[in-house]
């Protein structure tokens, strides 16, 4: 996933500020041009991380009910007058108590 994320950053000009995750679920703190919209950048995370993971890890789609990665919906927000950076990325950093320790290793990465 952390190659997947940082081949679409580089692509599309989409920043993963921070990657949390818990059991079942995601969450993405990404910055990128205000020219692009929020249903275009989830659009694009999802198809691509999906299509590649897949590609390098084919037992994953076996696995999954469906064999879809992602679901078809998703909540975003916007940072600005009502959403302070900060306040999300520790949000997001929270998530997923017992994986929060292999993750942070693995996204070291990122920065």
């Amino acid at each position: 996933m952390k190659e997947v994320c940082v081949g679409i950053g580089q692509r599309y000009e989409i920043q993963f500020v921070e990657v949390g995750t818990d059991e079942d679920h995601v969450h993405f703190l990404i910055q990128s041009v205000p020219v692009m919209s929020v249903t275009r950048i989830v659009t694009i995370v999802k198809s691509i991380t999906a299509r590649e993971l897949f590609r390098l890890h084919p037992e994953i789609k076996r696995k999954l009910w469906g064999g879809n990665l992602w679901t078809s919906g998703y909540y975003a927000s916007t940072v600005g007058a009502y959403g302070n950076e900060k306040v999300i990325q520790e949000y997001v950093q929270s998530q997923g108590g017992k994986y929060k320790q292999i993750m942070r290793q693995q996204l070291s990465l990122f920065e």
